[in-house]
């Protein structure tokens, strides 16, 4: 038995069966922006990984640096123990932060760091004596991770829907899909959702302008200027899930810049560590954190085995490095324009609904996907691999990905926009 056939046998790929599994690729090694396969062929990342490989893969900085930490501390338990790594990185993450989130917290992955995130503004309200605001407000259209808490607050109709009957009841507003047009309704229709539950939310949770792997949807900062201030009057927490848009992903460091406001508490990961290892980070105001601290518990109760691994510190002390070397932003501009010219003809296929594009992401939705085997052609053909899902072909490369790089990632989307749409349930292309 190969070693492929053994995988197909056995293991258990992301969102799919393991009696009818889909096709995969032997990966052996990374090299920049590409993927090298067993068999010698080089694939680009067209969608950097799951949206991590920010600078490219096995960057010689990242590397240097993991593999100097292992030869001095691999792991330590956090409990009772600190570490140098772990100091400099929350001192990175204070600097590159909004202006007074400063309180960090390390989590194993993104969806643990958005379930930290919500203990937070569960234990702030318990602090401020209210004890029975424990639900959170939502944006339908979102997602924020596949553990229950974080199933729990992603769209209620999207892709967790199977297990909504283990999963804790939340409260959830329309997806801001309407542009500032209907940014008034919205505001209102949030607003009276407050009013009506405010004695049971903690806070209100969303991806800032990007809501990525349920809907691929863009939306106006100007809503969330709106929350804010909803957030404000009536003292809830307003947690900005950063992890996919963050970092230069949509333009600027953070997406909810773009609405000159901050939250008050930010989940961040995926291209924290260059997309290398595994790490997440929950970073809290001054505020939220203090009067956490002054409550009747005092301390924060959450505590991951594998919380600030050096390993993982170390990768993001040199991504985040990395970051404040080079002018990510004008990376970011650059690729959204290749993007936007380049994808916009798209528009008049007949399969396609909408072409969007903001900073270094590019989307194509279509009414439905083609079938899986054209997909894996047009991966084969092009170099370039992508992994529709949904309605949506997208890419969202490396940030370090070049013209030339934008340019046949561009003209593989086109490709796979091009085909004939397949059956009406186009399979398992999930995030």
């Amino acid at each position: 038995m190969t070693r492929l056939e053994y995988d197909r046998s056995h293991i258990w790929h992301p969102y799919a069966s393991i009696a009818n599994p889909p096709k995969v690729r032997l990966a052996e090694r990374g090299e920049g922006v590409e993927i090298v396969l067993a068999d010698g062929r080089r694939l680009i990342d067209g969608v950097a990984s799951w949206w991590c490989v920010a600078h490219g893969h096995n960057h010689p900085a990242i590397v240097d640096a993991v593999q100097k930490q292992s030869a001095r501390l691999c792991h330590v338990m956090f409990g009772g123990f600190t570490h140098d790594c772990a100091i400099e990185l929350a001192e990175r993450i204070a600097t590159f932060a909004p202006p007074g989130l400063n309180k960090v917290f390390f989590a194993d992955s993104g969806s643990i760091s958005v379930e930290v995130a919500v203990k937070m503004a569960i234990q702030y309200q318990h602090a401020k004596g209210r004890p029975g605001r424990c639900r959170m407000v939502a944006l339908k259209g979102g997602y924020h991770g596949d553990t229950a808490c974080a199933m729990a607050l992603s769209d209620p109709d999207g892709m967790h829907v199977l297990f909504r009957g283990m999963m804790p009841s939340h409260l959830f507003v329309s997806k801001p899909d309407c542009g500032l047009a209907g940014l008034a309704g919205w505001t209102s229709e949030f607003e009276r959702l407050v009013e009506e539950h405010g004695d049971e939310i903690a806070g209100v949770i969303c991806e800032p302008v990007l809501q990525a792997a349920n809907a691929m949807n863009f939306y106006p900062a100007e809503y969330l200027a709106a929350m804010r201030r909803i957030c404000d009057e009536h003292d809830l927490v307003l947690v900005f899930d950063e992890i996919a848009a963050g970092l230069w992903r949509t333009g600027p460091r953070w997406a909810h810049e773009r609405a000159g406001i901050s939250p008050d508490v930010m989940c961040i990961g995926k291209a924290l560590t260059g997309g290398h290892i595994s790490l997440a980070a929950t970073v809290a105001s001054e505020r939220v954190a203090d009067v956490i601290s002054s409550g009747a518990v005092g301390a924060f109760m959450h505590g991951p085995t594998y919380m600030a691994n050096p390993l993982a510190c170390a990768a993001a002390n040199a991504s985040l490095e990395l970051f404040s070397r080079a002018d990510y932003a004008a990376m970011s501009r650059r690729i959204e324009g290749e993007f936007a010219a380049a994808l916009a003809p798209l528009k008049s296929l007949p399969n396609v609904r909408d072409v969007r594009v903001m900073g270094a992401v590019g989307v194509v939705e279509v009414e439905r996907l083609p079938l899986r085997d054209d997909i894996d052609r047009v991966i084969d053909e092009t170099g370039v691999w992508l992994r529709p899902f949904s309605n949506f072909i997208y890419a969202m490369p490396p940030l370090v990905s070049n013209g030339e790089t934008v340019r046949r990632i561009s003209n593989a989307v086109a490709a796979m926009a091009a085909l004939p749409p397949g059956p009406e349930v186009a399979g398992d292309f999930h995030e």
